[in-house]
């Protein structure tokens, strides 16, 4: 299976919507969108089917303009986006302004709360942490989770400190024996051998959008899946930076035909405001 083939619909709307619709004030029109999709190899149905189960998930509002339905961001899904879009551009995925601070996440559950537990860690994982031992978890840089634990109603279990290591420790050898190295640098490695084919090689106009919307897709996937350990204290020949460069080359090159085409396809209409 291919990287293309397991990108969700869902996946790719955000993406679309980060790059089309945010930062704007309008909404989209869903033929526009089912176009689109269909250029990236996504079918009506599961186009339409992704607008309303995101309609139905408070990411995404409708707004209809005569005989059409547009579709615009809720705030949930402007919160979302406004991530991701901090993720890319500004965190980036070299984490080379580490000031040597730990977050600590300590948790004890009764032995009976193993979907509570298993909740906490995928939440922590998605976080940027990883399991020191079995109940510590441990993330580079002040890491504020008590939001998520709080909504997960373990504040009571959950005890959080932020931690430097001693003079002595080897943060190298903790980081490999903490998260799964191999299994992100490979996803890195992935990432560029898919690309950088279009560093240098120039889309055919029809194509570049689709390309465009899957390149941002799969790169979040990979950069939300790296905790940002600091770069200092990871193998010397760590491929996030070379994969980096390769989405921001891609992406630059993609950008004047992709915008282009979206220009003449997407029909947007100005956001209004809800009605009580």
């Amino acid at each position: 299976m291919t990287s293309d083939e397991v990108l969700r619909p869902q996946s790719l709307m955000l993406s679309f919507l980060g790059d089309q619709v945010l930062g704007r004030g309008v909404c989209v029109y869903s033929g526009s969108v089912i176009d689109v999709f269909g250029r990236a190899g996504v079918g009506e149905h599961a186009t339409r089917s992704t607008l309303t189960r995101m309609v139905g998930r408070d990411l995404l509002r409708r707004q209809r303009e005569g005989r059409r339905m547009y579709f615009g961001l809720t705030e949930r899904s402007e919160a979302v986006l406004r991530d991701g879009e901090r993720r890319i551009w500004e965190e980036g995925a070299v984490n080379r302004r580490w000031d040597g601070t730990w977050t600590l996440l300590g948790f004890s559950l009764p032995e009976s709360w193993q979907r509570q537990r298993h909740d906490l860690r995928a939440q922590l994982t998605w976080n940027g942490f990883g399991p020191l031992f079995g109940g510590l978890w441990i993330a580079p840089g002040e890491t504020d989770v008590s939001g998520l634990v709080a909504e997960l109603g373990l504040s009571a279990h959950v005890k959080i400190f932020r931690a430097h290591a001693d003079a002595g420790m080897d943060i190298g050898a903790m980081i490999e024996e903490t998260w799964e190295l191999g299994e992100l640098a490979t996803r890195y490695r992935e990432f560029v051998n898919r690309w950088q084919h279009w560093e240098t090689v120039e889309p055919e106009a029809d194509e570049a959008l689709a390309l465009r919307l899957r390149l941002s897709t799969q790169w979040l996937q990979v950069v939300r899946r790296d905790p940002r350990l600091p770069v200092e204290h990871l193998p010397d020949d760590w491929p996030a930076d070379r994969a980096e460069k390769t989405f921001r080359t891609v992406y630059t090159r993609l950008t004047p035909l992709a915008q282009h085409s979206a220009d003449h396809l997407l029909d947007l209409v100005p956001v209004r405001p809800s009605t009580p």
